[in-house]
């Protein structure tokens, strides 16, 4: 299984972006997917996840969402309304373990990141 995210880049405070993770060796309408975080000095954080109907974590809850194109095989993360405090490494991960909060322990595989910087 090989998860490559994509689609980070450097944005003001206010702007957008979407985040893409391309799945291949495992059909994502099979699996839960999710998006973690990660800022400098800071331990991995659960971001969002989906298999069903997406969950998300208190701190992105109305500005971002995620979603999935079976066709694609692929997960997406729209994340509006940045702030500086969503500067990190975004990883996405797959776990067949269902829940609607995830630790990192919980991904069976991880893709290899992507940053995120929100200038203010």
């Amino acid at each position: 299984v090989q998860l490559q995210a994509s689609g980070g880049g450097l944005v003001q405070a206010g702007d957008s972006l979407r985040l893409s993770c391309a799945v291949s060796g495992r059909a994502v309408s099979r699996t839960v997917m999710a998006w973690f975080r990660q800022a400098p000095g800071k331990e991995r954080e659960f971001v969002a996840a989906i298999k069903g109907n997406p969950s998300y974590a208190d701190s992105v809850k109305g500005r971002f969402t995620m979603s999935r194109d079976l066709a694609k095989n692929t997960v997406y993360l729209q994340m509006n309304s940045l702030k500086p405090e969503d500067t990190a490494v975004y990883y996405c991960g797959a776990s067949s373990y269902f829940s609607h909060y995830y630790y990192p322990s919980d991904m069976d595989y991880w893709g290899q990141g992507t940053q995120v910087t929100v200038s203010s």
